[in-house]
């Protein structure tokens, strides 16, 4: 064996221990990256304001982050007033599908859990309060007004399937369904003791380190399994919203929305009078576009929609087109009509705000008063350019004549006609004109 043949084996051999160490490196920094399969940790999320598609993206989100942390719980912290149907059943959807149990919270002390927020508690594996807090008032907002002597076909089917739904949930987690009918039926709500005493939820406890305590050990079922929790000293993780949550929490607020639309709106109609401006037309392109699908996923209706744009499109025109108001007046009524109901719910958090539509309106109404006031004044004063102002006025002959003749006006000169002899020099008034004649007679 010859000393190149020594010297490849030996390379060989070094480069072979290399590998392996780096895949050693590699495998433990994958290892340290995989989900812990029995963490002592305990994921808690948010759930505060109104439930909306960023909630429920939260949520669902949340979920799954947890499952990869390898959380033993997950707390919903809640404190809302209700939400979306939509967004309410999401975030149910996602706590039934868990393989981790879910416990939800009302907290802090003065919290609510109105609405979806009861059908949520509902749905979870525990449900627990803090003192001071209540729950209930789950009847469906669009019907959630005042109380009627009699409900329409579609109210009553309404009522019937949220009944059917959270009596299921309650069946599901063995609490009172009975109860739960009277929340949707008569709007009942409870305090944190009396939703102990009536089977609603499960324990009331000060904060979350004393609602760990005060599960564990207990039994839920978690799928087609039962899961015995063993909370005790687990580490509290509270997880944040990211980036596209929060975007989307602030698209889909109905106000931002409807503002982002109406800079849409004036944008892409101020860059058709004025072609080439560009800078409206990108600004309203883009916000246009965001507000649409802010729409997309809001409760919307758009007859509203068709409504706002068509009225704001109006004022618009009256600045083009004067009609001493007539425009205006059309295009105020629909946009003020179609912005009160350009959203189908009456939830809390999820409307336009009734001073933001007012002060809108109130802008638009006094364009429109002075719109129609510079296009009356403008009627009432004389007229300054064109051959109308020539009548009356007075001009210079340059010539002597009697019938046809021309004179000077203002550095001019224009063909005349006289009844009477004019003579050269003489200042005459023009009392006619027609064409490039004028018709003169002597001062």
């Amino acid at each position: 064996m010859n000393a190149s043949s020594v010297r490849f084996r030996t390379r060989f051999r070094v480069s072979l221990t290399a590998l392996a160490a780096i895949a050693a490196i590699i495998l433990a920094v994958l290892s340290d990256a995989s989900p812990a399969v029995d963490a002592k940790l305990a994921t808690v999320l948010e759930i505060n304001g109104a439930i909306g598609p960023a909630t429920s993206r939260y949520v669902t989100k949340g979920l799954e982050t947890a499952r990869l942390n390898g959380s033993r719980v997950v707390v919903l912290r809640i404190d809302t007033p209700g939400g979306l149907d939509s967004a309410m059943r999401d975030i149910i959807r996602g706590i039934l599908a868990s393989p981790i149990p879910v416990i939800s919270y009302v907290s802090p002390s003065g919290a609510r859990a109105a609405s979806a927020g009861t059908y949520i508690l509902y749905a979870s594996h525990i449900a627990a309060m803090a003192p001071a807090t209540n729950l209930g008032a789950a009847t469906p907002v669009s019907i959630g007004g005042e109380k009627q002597e009699s409900e329409s076909p579609m109210e009553r089917k309404v009522v019937s399937d949220a009944v059917a739904y959270i009596r299921g949930l309650a069946e599901l987690r063995g609490r009172n369904s009975d109860w739960a009918e009277q929340a949707v039926r008569g709007a009942a709500s409870l305090s944190a003791t009396a939703a102990v005493k009536e089977n609603v939820v499960d324990i009331v406890a000060r904060d979350i380190p004393d609602l760990l305590n005060q599960i564990d050990g207990r039994e839920v079922r978690v799928g087609n399994n039962r899961v015995k929790l063993a909370t005790h000293d687990l580490a509290i993780s509270s997880l944040k919203p990211d980036w596209r949550v929060e975007l989307l929490s602030v698209i889909t607020n109905p106000t931002i929305a409807y503002g982002l639309l109406l800079i849409g709106i004036y944008g892409l109609l101020f860059e058709g009078y004025n072609p080439g401006a560009v800078f409206p037309g990108v600004v309203g392109a883009i916000s246009l576009l965001i507000a649409l699908f802010a729409f997309q996923i809001l409760s919307v209706n758009y007859a509203g929609l068709a409504l706002v744009a068509l009225g704001v499109g109006m004022i618009i025109a009256e600045f083009f087109f004067p009609t001493f108001g007539s425009l205006g007046l059309g295009g105020l009524i629909a946009f003020v009509v179609g912005s009160l109901i350009l959203f189908d719910t009456d939830t809390p958090g999820m409307n336009i705000g009734l001073p933001v539509i007012a002060a809108i309106a109130t802008v638009g109404g006094l364009a429109v008063v002075a719109l129609a006031w510079l296009a009356s004044r403008s009627l009432r004063r004389p007229v300054v350019t064109g051959v109308q102002t020539m009548v009356g006025a007075n001009a210079e002959a340059i010539e002597t004549f009697t019938g046809k003749g021309r004179i000077r006006y203002g550095g001019e000169i224009w063909n005349a006609l006289s009844a009477a002899q004019i003579t050269g020099g003489q200042v005459v008034r023009i009392t006619r004109v027609e064409g490039l004649t004028v018709w003169v007679e002597p001062v």
